[in-house]
């Protein structure tokens, strides 16, 4: 049973890095204990106001955000942090060689119904003179991460992470307050019969997405030749969690409700790090027409539009788009 640590220091070339994983996972176990106390810790509901992004806070979105600023802030480090919850980045200390970003509690509307939540996170190398509290500073595309993962709150509370060699699964053992290896070196099988996709939107695609989907719904009488399966969660880290235990694909892509928008996720919050994931673990992520980590960020919470998972199946669906 090898612990998080013993594991960092035998397979992270860089200390810094490792004791920013660590130490996000220190807080992330607290917040993975108010999550499982729920409504008995009084973190539930609304926060009674609205983020950057102009979308509704839940309570537990601010506790959590700001536990993982005090957390990054006292590390050093980590010369600045910024958040999906924050208008602006954060100046930490002067001398860190490290920027990371992070979506403190994905799929937040999940909180009051008791379903999956997690934490996303990237790390990035600060250039050298940079000011972490300047949002320039921040706009590397995502191929130059040099860590990135999530925390996922579910029935258990598991920790994946990628250092650029490999992705690595720990499960929290509450009888011992600490992350174990659970699986090592994960791969995402290249094939997949199951895609996950909010078909809500799906008046609002380009056409060339609702042409690849109802390929995808007519099953083995279609073009595609096989049965899918369809599944949502409404929470990133959940389904991207599926797709490295089971192989899949995951699209939230572009729709023409709000054309200024090129998708509803963030690119340096939750496109960036779970690509690198899916990539590490031999899958792919693209925006259906180029890969993310290729995208050069212009804005700290700038938009994408997310097709990742199975190598294959990606591109079957971007092969629509060209």
């Amino acid at each position: 049973m090898q612990r998080l640590r013993t594991f960092l220091d035998n397979h992270c070339k860089d200390s810094d890095v490792a004791n920013i994983i660590e130490g996000l996972t220190v807080t992330c176990k607290d917040i993975s204990h108010r999550l499982h106390l729920g409504a008995l810790a009084g973190v539930l509901g609304s926060a009674g106001q609205e983020n950057v992004q102009g979308e509704s806070q839940k309570l537990l979105d601010v506790i959590s955000n700001d536990l993982i600023k005090e957390c990054l802030a006292a590390m050093p480090a980590v010369r600045g942090l910024a958040s999906e919850e924050e208008p602006d980045p954060v100046a930490c200390n002067p001398e860190g060689d490290y920027l990371v970003l992070f979506d403190p509690l994905d799929g937040s509307s999940n909180i009051d119904v008791n379903v999956t939540v997690g934490t996303i996170f990237s790390v990035l190398k600060a250039a050298p003179g940079a000011d972490g509290g300047d949002e320039a500073t921040y706009l590397q595309a995502g191929n130059k991460q040099v860590a990135a993962g999530y925390v996922l709150y579910g029935p258990s509370t598991l920790l994946v992470f990628s250092t650029g060699e490999g992705v690595h699964s720990f499960t929290l053992d509450p009888r011992i307050g600490e992350f174990v290896l659970q699986r090592d070196n994960i791969q995402v099988p290249a094939e997949t019969q199951e895609f996950a996709i909010n078909m809500s939107n799906q008046r609002f695609w380009l056409p060339q997405m609702q042409n690849y989907v109802a390929d995808l719904l007519q099953g083995e009488e279609g073009p595609l030749g096989k049965r899918y399966n369809m599944r949502w969660i409404a929470s990133m880290v959940a389904e991207i969690h599926r797709i490295l235990t089971r192989g899949g694909i995951f699209m939230y892509p572009f729709d023409n409700r709000d054309p200024s928008k090129p998708g509803k996720l963030r690119l340096m919050y939750e496109g960036n790090p779970m690509s690198m994931l899916i990539e590490q673990a031999g899958g792919k992520a693209s925006t259906a027409f180029e890969d993310i980590m290729e995208v050069a960020p212009d804005a700290i919470h700038q938009r994408v539009s997310v097709v990742m998972g199975s190598a294959d199946e990606v591109e079957k669906a971007c092969s629509y788009h060209k």
